[in-house]
């Protein structure tokens, strides 16, 4: 396998893990208006338990030290993670989603990550502490028996079909009754706590479901790269998968589609082949850092809604028709 076609079949990887990360923020954000600025610490949990599921007990020697150590066969760890993910994201639910909005329930979830950042670096029993697991192993690869090179095709069939049905899970939730629910607690929850909903229970749901796509694509990350340690969950990967949604288009799954291809693949990854200066190769990287967040700048700057926006729905009465008789009400797509 050349190296050309290597790197397209990682990073068409990625592009399905980074669609999954942001179809669960999404969910939160973009449909709930849930501001999760730790958004990465539920890929971690996902990662790190998806991980210590997979692999054979810790001998605390080169292995290093971690708990559980089950050797499940694919795809049990990532369903662990994205339980995993659930239950933390329940255990902040519960803490932040009960009577803080906005701003404070966005300071209750970075101090979240920073906590559970520090505690996972710090504990080393738990997941090997700042080494991080190693030695994950790939999934069905003693099924195939294949070489590395000709497992990429493998693994990314595996992450589009895993896509696939997290796009078709997420669409069904979006245009089902419990998504124009929380469409309506994003615009105005008092409203919505008015007629009847309980605010709290769907917005945890929420919380909830989105966190589980958090922790499934961080499962799928590290069955792929086969290690993680806490420098793979900082505030700048939460910020991709941010600047992914919003560049898409917030409420939008397809935008989101979008935006996974725009920001991790075509500016993150499209900067590199930028040529370097003569004399001072030192400045490629921040030169590509300039270029990609040029290139934010640009896509906010003239589509703030973002290139595949919400198509919104509202509420019209109709005139009266000929007949004398008064319209009903109907669903007018904008």
């Amino acid at each position: 396998m050349s190296s050309l076609v290597f790197y397209l079949l990682t990073v068409a990887i990625f592009f399905c893990i980074y669609c999954i990360y942001g179809w669960g923020l999404n969910l939160q954000f973009g449909l709930t208006g849930i501001l999760d600025f730790t958004y990465i610490t539920f890929v971690a949990i996902g990662a790190y338990f998806a991980g210590v599921a997979a692999l054979q007990p810790g001998n605390g020697g080169i292995g290093g030290q971690y708990i559980l150590g089950w050797h499940l066969p694919f795809p049990i760890p990532p369903i662990i993670g994205g339980i995993a993910a659930a239950v933390l994201a329940i255990l902040v639910g519960y803490v932040g989603l009960k009577r803080l909005r906005s701003d404070y329930l966005a300071i209750v979830t970075v101090s979240v990550g920073q906590i559970v950042w520090t505690l996972i670096g710090n504990i080393t029993p738990l997941f090997n502490g700042w080494d991080g697991l190693a030695g994950v192993p790939q999934p069905f690869n003693s099924v195939f028996q294949l070489d590395f090179n000709h497992y990429q095709w493998v693994f990314l069939v595996i992450c589009v079909l895993f896509a696939a049905l997290g796009f078709l899970i997420i669409e069904r939730l979006t245009h089902s009754p419990f998504g124009r629910v929380l469409r309506a607690i994003r615009e105005d929850e008092d409203v919505a706590a008015a007629l009847g909903k309980n605010v709290f229970r769907y917005k945890m749901m929420a919380f909830v479901i989105g966190s589980i796509y958090a922790g499934v694509g961080g499962a799928l990350t590290i069955a792929y790269i086969g290690a993680f340690n806490p420098s793979g969950f900082t505030t700048m990967e939460t910020f991709i998968i941010w600047a992914a949604m919003l560049v898409g288009g917030s409420g939008n799954n397809r935008g989101m589609i979008l935006g996974a291809f725009l920001v991790p693949v075509l500016f993150n990854e499209g900067t590199r082949f930028l040529p370097s200066p003569p004399g001072n190769p030192l400045l490629a990287e921040s030169i590509r850092g300039m270029a990609i967040g040029l290139l934010l700048i640009f896509a906010a700057r003239y589509r703030p809604q973002g290139i595949l926006p919400e198509r919104k729905t509202v509420f019209r009465l109709d005139g009266l028709p000929q007949g004398g008789e008064a319209g009903g009400d109907r669903l007018v797509p904008q």
